[in-house]
Parts: C-alpha cells; sequence; structure tokens
C-alpha cells in the first residue's frame, strides 16, 4: 500500500473508529440520562459498521463476501435508528420502536439466507441495495418532521438550544452519508472522509455541551425535575419580574437572561425555572411580548415615526424580527394594528 493510501485508509478507518467508541459511551450514558441515546448508539453503530465494509473494501477487494453482505445490511437500520432518535427527542415518544427495527431485521436476515451476497451479487447490486437505499430516504424524510421546530426557530431568528445544534448536525450529517453513497463516485473513499469528519464533529459537540454551564448533557427537558420552587418564593419572583417592565430593561436589543437575573438579584437557574414553569414560556419569548406590548403602546401614540423605527425603539433587533414577532403574537402586522387603533 502506497504512503497516500496509507494515510487515506488511516484517516477514514479513524472515523468509524470513532464511531464505535461513542456509540458504546451513549449507549452507557443512556441508563443514566435518557433512553433516547440507545437509539443514538445504534445509530452510529450501524452507520460504523457500513463505513468500515467501504474502508475495508476500498483497499482490499478480496474482502469477504460475507462481510460484504453485513457491511450492506447495517444500512437497512441507519434510517429507522435516525427516525426514532429525533421521535424520541421530539416528545420523549418510547413505543412502537419494535415495529421500525424487528420486520427489517428479519426481512434482510431472510434475503440473506436464500440470497447470499456471495452467490447473488447482481440482485443485491441492482435490487436489494436499490430498495435499502429507498428505505434509507423515506426515514430520513419522515424524520424532518421532528426538527420542524428547529427551523421555525431559525425562521423567525430564534436562538438554538444546544440540543437543537446537536439534532441538526445528526440529521444533515446522515443526510450527507446518504448522498455520498447514492451519488459519489467513488463511494468508499468519500463515505471514509466523511465518516471520519461526521464522527469528529459528533466529539467536538460533546466536549461544548459537557462544559455548559447552564445544562445537563441532553436533559434540557429535566433540568427542574425535583427542585420545585415554594410559594414564598413564587411571590417574591412575581414581584422581582415587573421590575423588568418598570425599568424598561426589555428595550435593550441585547438583553439576556445573565443580564436580567443580576439586575433583579437572584439567579440565571431560578429566573428560567421561575419562567418556564410559572409562566409557561422561555425567557426570549417573554422578552419579545414585552417588546410587542411597548410597540403597540408606540404605534398608538406616535404618528411621526416610521413603523420599521418604532420597532427598534421597542427593543427589537430588526425589521424582520419585529414584523414577525409582532404578526404571530397579535395575528395583525404593525401597520394594520396602527390603522385601527392610532389616535
Amino acid at each position: 500500500m502506497t504512503e497516500p493510501n496509507q494515510l487515506l485508509f488511516f484517516f477514514s478507518a479513524l472515523g468509524a473508529f470513532n464511531g464505535f467508541l461513542l456509540s458504546i459511551y451513549f449507549a452507557v450514558n443512556a441508563k443514566k440520562k435518557i433512553f433516547a441515546n440507545y437509539f443514538l448508539a445504534l445509530l452510529l453503530l450501524v452507520l460504523s459498521i457500513r463505513i468500515i465494509k467501504s474502508v475495508f473494501f476500498y483497499f482490499n477487494p478480496q474482502l469477504s463476501n460475507v462481510f460484504i453482505q453485513i457491511g450492506l445490511s447495517a444500512c437497512v437500520l441507519i434510517g429507522p435508528f435516525l427516525f426514532l432518535y429525533l421521535r424520541s427527542y421530539s416528545n420523549q415518544d418510547k413505543s412502537n420502536w419494535l415495529i421500525h427495527t424487528i420486520p427489517y431485521i428479519i426481512g434482510i436476515t431472510i434475503l440473506g439466507i436464500f440470497y447470499p451476497y456471495v452467490e447473488h451479487r447482481k440482485i443485491w447490486s441492482n435490487w436489494i441495495v436499490t430498495g435499502i437505499y429507498l428505505q434509507w430516504l423515506i426515514y430520513i424524510i419522515a424524520s424532518f418532521k421532528y426538527l420542524k421546530p428547529i427551523f421555525k426557530k431559525l425562521k423567525e431568528k430564534e436562538k438554538l438550544k444546544d440540543l437543537d445544534v446537536w439534532l441538526l448536525s445528526i440529521y444533515f450529517g446522515v443526510v450527507v452519508i446518504w448522498l455520498a453513497y447514492k451519488f459519489g463516485a467513488y463511494a468508499s473513499y468519500i463515505v471514509g472522509a466523511l465518516s471520519f469528519s461526521f464522527v469528529f464533529y459528533l466529539i467536538l459537540l460533546l466536549v461544548i455541551f459537557r462544559n455548559s454551564r447552564e445544562t445537563t448533557f441532553f436533559q434540557e427537558k429535566e433540568k427542574y425535575k425535583n427542585k420545585a420552587i415554594d410559594q414564598e418564593t413564587l411571590n417574591l419572583m412575581e414581584q422581582k419580574l415587573s421590575i423588568i417592565v418598570e425599568k424598561e430593561l426589555f428595550l435593550d436589543p441585547n438583553l439576556t437572561l445573565e443580564i436580567v437575573s443580576k439586575e433583579l438579584q437572584v439567579t440565571k437557574h431560578l429566573l428560567s425555572q421561575y419562567i418556564n414553569e410559572t409562566l409557561g414560556k422561555s425567557f426570549t419569548n417573554l422578552i419579545k411580548e414585552y417588546r410587542i406590548e411597548k410597540a403597540k403602546q408606540l404605534l398608538r401614540t406616535e404618528s411621526n415615526f416610521t413603523i420599521e423605527g418604532l420597532g427598534y425603539d421597542s427593543g427589537f433587533s430588526s425589521k424582520s424580527t419585529f414584523f414577525n414577532a409582532f404578526k404571530k403574537i397579535t395575528g395583525s402586522t404593525p401597520a394594520e394594528y396602527q390603522k385601527l387603533h392610532s389616535k
């Protein structure tokens, strides 16, 4: 093997190897954290099996046909595990996961027994593999619906949580690998490189999340579990929150949870918990509502300023953010509201 090929083999195989390591990590982590990590572990496992098959076959075309068959068969579970992972993170739904896995395992096993790759390469190349990639694509499309809330945030220019970024990375990483296998002229070469980048990107995200000060790794939905706020604190928080309106802190377009917590002299965690649990909304949406109320007041009383200018005076950082938020909260555009309510 030439030196360039040795380097290519090393970096391609390293991606798959790290995929195995991460799958083990998430499988163990699932016991301590959440059920969804089992699906992530299995997704990384089947991706690694498929990728390592491609890497070794590229450098060793005489690779055992049984190993080739196992690598190709693993693809049948990539789509289902992606779907199950995103679904479980969207609503914590653990039901019916067997329906999305067992039939495919049984089906690919039966095909492997009656049509082994070593004796039926044309059938595998022309029909079985094509069917597997089609099934994989169907699950990719079906999985997209669980990302719609994230894309809605992007459309409304809301700040994404770490978890949102993670789920997008997982989804598009799988999509890119599918595209490389389906349309890449040199699939093994491309997918080897892609797997290396993809898996190490996951590691990078893992490091970022583990060092996050505000969230426990992939547990944003349970961060207030068993930490209920007592009634005395609730009353105090209600009084303190009014300071945001009295001092019009929301007019600062760069206002953050940390700035407000310092102004109110409470911890970020307590403030976030109160807004999330008691008011039933996020900090971002609460500030957005305060700004809309200010904008409504200005639209009713000010006629010598542009609507865009009134948006900036209400604390919004851009015209589009102001218009989208106003429409969403009031059901009408700023111009329509001003026309109906101006003095």
